[in-house]
């Protein structure tokens, strides 16, 4: 720093000067016009002149100046009050005039003014400490900025640049704005005294290199905002050098004794003072550069980092002659490949400027050489902005030189006008019409004024055309539409040269379009004609409908009257072309429902209404597809509108055509049925089928289905109608026969006909079960069929070899190549109506319950898949029987264990995955229970019984000095233990003891560790209802969540009444655990206990390890997961959880330790957090810096040119 001059002990103080200039000078040099003082030293100040006692005085009324009053203002304990900070904050005063009296206040005392500025730039840091006259004058910068450190308020960590509110909202630009109002109004004069300069620069330089925050986020934006109003004064100077130059060239030129040679002293001399300020601006802007931007751009603060792209940008934009070259474009590339998206956004709106003057580019050739590749990948930056302006700025570098840009460049942008994300998908389509669409050959300037297909849009169509089919995303003409809307608004509303390239013949010597190119048409022109009708964005592109304007209410109204006006006429003649085409139609019968119906009325267009008419009428004659069909549906019903006068010609004509085709279906249909025996004739043919096996699955299929549809036909008769006991019974034997037959069928070769056999079967065991007999109806009480066991068996058997396989296992396509992704999303969607079919019959009680055990058990492996229908029917068979589904999920964990048994042996492993996988399984099945234990009371209860005696049904052959074969259940078994209440765990424990000897209670070996883990689960709970046991990847197979325990209250008391009923006979797997007589003495009234899970909980430090458990015990990524039960990810079920409040406290840490992760910044950032953080100051890292930490790998070791 550049040491303070010394203040006289007696100052002698001004007060704000009250004097206002408009001039863009310094106003009058005291001394003389530029002259400098002290140039090349530091001077001290002079004694003041009888003018300057005069008005630091108290003469002309103003107030008394002397130790007590600095600038006008009273002083605290010997310090000002920062009236500059005040005044930029509140930002309501004209910023010329307040730098004006700073400039006056600074030409009568430099050091006082100056101490002003200083503690100005210290005050917008947010520091509440002030420099005073005394640091001033004997303190270096570094000492000064560290006394101001230590003053930091600790409580916040906000400083005005980050603060929140209105009144902080404009600061930031009103201080930018102070720091460029404050050069220009000092750049003739002031900023060469080589003191106010070098002492701003001085300080800012110190404040950027701070440890704090606050200091070096402030002061760098300082220094920058003040570099670029330097920039603006070294163009200034530049400008008038060479127009000083010019005027002394063309004085010189002159004939002698027209020459002035006092003129050209006068610009020699002028020449010369303007080179002398020229190069102290740019010793002052090497300094800021070398002393603030080199260390900052690579600062640890995005936002700082921030700051220095945009400003440098600013200076090559603004100065291009002394900033447009690569060593300064060199830190733009490099920045590129910043982590922070705001700090990559900032490089690219800093280069857009930069191209978008054409006069530049050749001073940016090396530079887009070098990162033409880095700029290109950014198009697909995770951070949409980004990405929107990186496409931008290839727009841009297109329309400089369309020869930068290689083809595969250009298809790396062309495929994001399919992007979902709007902003991104307009930038791409602007870019694709740039280089597809905007140039126009030197031919079609004769043919301007032509229309239709031989107008100047005609190629440009067929350009697009081509481009949507070469892309191969046929469903995604609406996002290709969408995309260049805005960009290529008229050549999307051609419509009439679009209808003329489908109807008119191609001219001499033009090739046709075919087929294909004709349906891309076609779906183009359909989705113009929608985005013009509709003013919104296709779905999943924008967020909704929003309200439009006056002036784009017209442009609709406009364009739907211009669309109707043509294909009103034209829409017939397409329809009569494409007949037999069912795409084209599909897509042409749409058109309408985008038509004003008006206009068939007030245009005279009825003859073409009812042409259209006669062409639907056609196709619905001719076509069975049901687009087809469903199409012109839509059509009749978007014309028969009884707001428009055309209702009654459109509603004659569709009664006629339903009339027809009901006259036409009645007829075929009696002859039908009096020819046929239905019901024989394809019971014999699915017979030979079963008996021959060679029966092409195409017969077999509609066999089944028609055989359905004819018992569904008598059933409703039946039901519908008085039916006599001979017809309940022949319907009841050809619906057993039936039933047969399809399950003869689920063994069939071919799946298909399994699968069609399956549904079949579901449909028929659902509609003739029980229900059959609801809303009165006892009398079908015959045709109730119930499904023996080996249909149910079979029927379990179909669904777990034909639903619970893997992806890869999928049957392949017809060719017997690997199905594409929308053949394996229709494959997924098929099998999940498979298992919602049979687990329909578990939830009506069609079939057992305990069947759905094996349903059960695949929770976890085919979450992805199947989670949702799976969790629904553990809901619906929970309502129906509490007790039993219980039973039914324990069964799961079990049949589970018995296979890892059966394929591990019992020495299994407890840390293993598979281990670990039944134990997270049954955390997600407690998890269903819920919060309220009262009402699974019995059936947690259950649960526990039938888990015990299961645990100790395999005797060890070894003896019992050995633990039983299945003991290592009771580890599974434990995770259920939090949902029982105190009282019960006490009685289960008992229970437990019934089954355990003297011996095994003192066995402390591994192999036991599951006993006690389980007893532990069942004793620790005394004093919690709430505790809960996860699963743990320790030797010891679980670890236990530790919960905060409460105190006992009255409510809990009141449920210790309710006390367990321990059955003699452990065999009566049906018997209730719990006195339901006590159960009623229960109060109605209730409530539920209060859960340790649900109350907020005081902050508590805790251990790494210990901390994962108790404040986020579902993250379930932590822990050792078994690769076959989470084969799809780690989106498990989330919904299951029950709720627990996170802990404030503990959840800090974590994230901050992965923000800091490999982080090592230049400086270690101080965001002034609570007084926690008071100890890391004394552990502060000296300013190293690693490219690694805010840069890709792709950027490091690479020079620039």
């Amino acid at each position: 720093m550049i040491a303070a001059p010394e203040i006289p002990t007696d100052f002698n103080l001004l007060q704000e000067s009250e004097t206002h200039f408009s001039s863009d000078t310094d106003f009058e040099d005291i001394e003389g016009k530029n002259q400098k003082q002290g140039k090349g030293k530091t001077c001290k100040k002079g004694k003041k002149g009888p003018a300057e006692k005069s008005k630091s005085g108290n003469g002309g009324g103003k107030p008394p100046s002397g130790p007590n009053r600095m600038n006008g203002h009273h002083q605290q304990n010997g310090v000002e009050n920062m009236m500059l900070f005040e005044v930029v904050k509140m930002g309501k005063s004209a910023m010329q005039s307040v730098v004006d009296d700073w400039i006056e206040s600074y030409k009568h005392d430099r050091d006082i003014a100056l101490l002003d500025l200083i503690n100005f730039f210290i005050q917008c840091s947010g520091c509440k400490g002030v420099v005073t006259a005394e640091m001033f004058r004997h303190m270096q910068n570094s000492e000064i900025i560290r006394k101001m450190t230590e003053e930091f308020d600790e409580d916040s960590g906000d400083y005005p640049l980050t603060m929140a509110g209105p009144q902080w909202k404009k600061f930031k630009s009103s201080f930018c704005e102070f720091i460029g109002v404050l050069v220009r109004q000092c750049q003739y004069s002031i900023i060469y005294d080589e003191y106010m300069m070098d002492t701003v620069i001085s300080l800012l330089t110190g404040l950027s290199d701070s440890q704090v925050r606050a200091f070096r986020h402030t002061s760098t934006l300082a220094a920058m905002k003040l570099m670029t109003a330097l920039v603006n004064v070294a163009l200034n100077l530049s400008i008038n050098m060479d127009n000083t130059q010019r005027q002394y060239e063309a004085e010189r030129n002159k004939m002698i004794g027209k020459r002035a040679n006092e003129r050209l002293e006068l610009l020699l001399q002028k020449r010369k003072e303007l080179q002398e300020n020229q190069d102290e601006i740019e010793n002052m802007m090497n300094a800021i550069f070398k002393g603030v931007f080199v260390h900052r751009y690579r600062d640890a603060i995005a936002e700082i980092r921030a700051i220095c792209i945009e400003e440098i940008g600013i200076w090559m934009k603004m100065y291009s002659d002394a900033f447009l070259n690569d060593s300064y474009l060199k830190y733009v590339g490099w920045t590129m490949h910043d982590k922070q998206g705001e700090v990559r956004l900032k490089c690219l709106t800093a280069l857009q400027g930069l191209y978008y003057n054409k006069e530049l580019n050749s001073k940016l050739e090396l530079f887009t050489s070098r990162f033409k590749d880095r700029i290109v990948s950014m198009t697909l930056d995770k951070e949409y902005d980004v990405a929107v302006q990186a496409i931008k700025l290839l727009t841009l570098v297109l329309q400089s030189s369309e020869e930068v840009l290689t083809a595969e460049d250009c298809e790396n942008v062309y495929h994001l006008v399919y992007s979902a994300h709007r902003p991104v998908a307009v930038a791409a389509g602007e870019f694709l019409y740039k280089k597809l669409f905007s140039r126009r050959d030197p031919e079609e300037d004769g043919i301007m004024k032509r229309r239709g297909r031989q107008g100047p849009n005609a190629n440009l169509v067929k350009t697009l055309v081509f481009f949507f089919l070469e892309s191969e995303l046929h469903e995604h003409a609406a996002y290709l539409v969408d995309s260049m809307w805005d960009c290529a608004t008229e050549l999307l509303k051609d419509w009439e040269c679009m209808n003329s390239l489908l109807l008119e013949e191609p001219l001499s010597g033009e090739e046709a379009l075919t087929d294909r190119q004709e349906s891309a048409l076609i779906e183009i022109m359909l989705c113009t004609i929608r985005q013009a009708a509709e003013c919104h964005p296709p779905v999943g592109r924008g967020t909704g409908k929003r309200v439009l304007t006056a002036k784009e209410k017209k442009t609709q109204l406009d364009d739907r009257t211009k669309i109707t006006e043509l294909f009103a006429v034209a829409l017939p003649q397409l329809l009569a072309k494409y007949s037999v085409d069912a795409e084209k139609v599909t897509n042409l019968l749409q058109l309408p429902q985008y038509f004003d119906l008006e206009i068939y009325t007030t245009g005279r267009l009825e003859k073409h209404l009812d042409a259209l008419l006669r062409q639907i009428r056609n196709i619905v004659e001719k076509h069975t597809d049901t687009d087809v069909l469903e199409a012109c549906s839509k059509t009749y019903h978007a014309l028969c509108n009884e707001e428009f006068t055309i209702f009654n010609r459109v509603d004659i004509s569709r009664s006629q055509l339903i009339d027809e085709l009901a006259d036409k279906f009645n007829r075929l249909l009696e002859d039908f049925l009096q020819e046929w025996d239905l019901f024989a004739c394809n019971y014999k043919l699915l017979k030979t089928g079963i008996e021959n096996g060679d029966m092409p699955e195409q017969i077999v299929i509609h066999a089944l289905q028609c055989t359905h549809y004819v018992i569904l036909w008598q059933l409703a008769k039946i039901t519908e109608s008085s039916s006599t006991k001979e017809d309940l019974l022949r319907l009841k034997k050809q619906m057993r026969v039936f039933c047969q037959i399809c399950q003869h069928y689920l063994t069939n070769v071919n799946t298909t006909v399994k699968e069609q056999a399956f549904t079949i079967l579901c449909d028929i065991l659902m509609i003739f079960s029980h229900q059959i007999m609801s809303g009165g109806r006892d009398m079908l009480e015959p045709l109730v069929y119930t499904p023996d066991s080996s249909l149910q068996s079979e029927l379990l058997s179909f669904i777990l070899d034909h639903v619970f396989i893997e992806q890869d296992d999928d049957s392949n396509s017809a060719d017997g190549q690997q199905e594409d992704e929308a053949s394996k999303i229709e494959a997924l969607h098929k099998r999940r109506n498979l298992l919602a079919a049979f687990c329909k019959l578990i939830v009506y009680t069609v079939v057992e319950m305990n069947t759905a055990a094996d349903i059960f058990k695949q929770y976890m492996k085919y979450y992805n898949d199947y989670g949702d229908i799976i969790k629904e029917t553990m809901s619906k068979t929970r309502q129906i029987d509490k007790i039993q589904c219980a039973k039914t999920l324990i069964l799961s964990l079990q049949q589970l264990f018995n296979e890892m048994i059966q394929e591990n042996g019992y020495n299994f492993d407890r840390s293993s995955s598979t281990f670990s996988g039944i134990k997270e399984l049954a955390r997600r099945f407690a998890l269903t229970f819920g919060l309220d234990q009262l009402k699974t009371r019995e059936a947690i209860a259950m649960l526990h019984k039938d888990g015990i005696e299961f645990a100790f049904k395999e005797p060890n052959p070894q003896g019992e000095s050995h633990p039983p074969l299945n003991l290592a259940f009771l580890d599974i078994l434990s995770e259920f233990s939090s949902k029982l209440l105190r009282q019960d765990k006490r009685t289960v424990y008992v229970y437990l003891e019934k089954f355990m000897t003297f011996q095994m209670s003192l066995r402390r070996e591994d192999v036991w560790l599951p006993l006690m883990s389980y007893r532990n689960s069942l004793l620790a709970g005394g004093d919690d209802d709430t505790m809960s046991v996860i699963s743990g990847m320790s030797s010891r197979g679980s670890t236990v969540r530790s919960k905060k325990s409460k105190p006992s209250t009255g409510k809990r008391k009141v449920v210790e009444g309710m006390q367990l009923a321990l059955p003699e006979e452990s065999s009566s797997s049906d018997s209730m655990w719990l006195s339901r007589e006590q159960t009623l003495h229960t109060p109605v009234m209730m409530q539920t206990p209060q859960l340790t899970s649900t109350i907020m909980r005081e902050p508590k430090r805790l251990r790494p390890e210990d901390s994962f458990m108790s404040v986020y015990p579902m993250q379930t990524e932590h822990h050792q997961t078994p690769l076959d039960y989470n084969r799809r990810g780690t989106s498990l079920m989330e919904d299951d959880e029950e709720p627990i409040v996170e802990d404030v406290m503990m959840s800090s840490e974590g994230r901050i330790e992965d923000l800091n992760e490999g982080m090592d910044f230049d400086t270690m950032d101080i965001d002034l957090p609570p007084s926690k953080n008071r100890r890391e100051r004394t552990e502060l890292k000296p300013d190293f810096f690693d490219p690694a930490s805010i840069m890709d790998e792709s950027v490091l070791g690479v020079s620039m040119f």
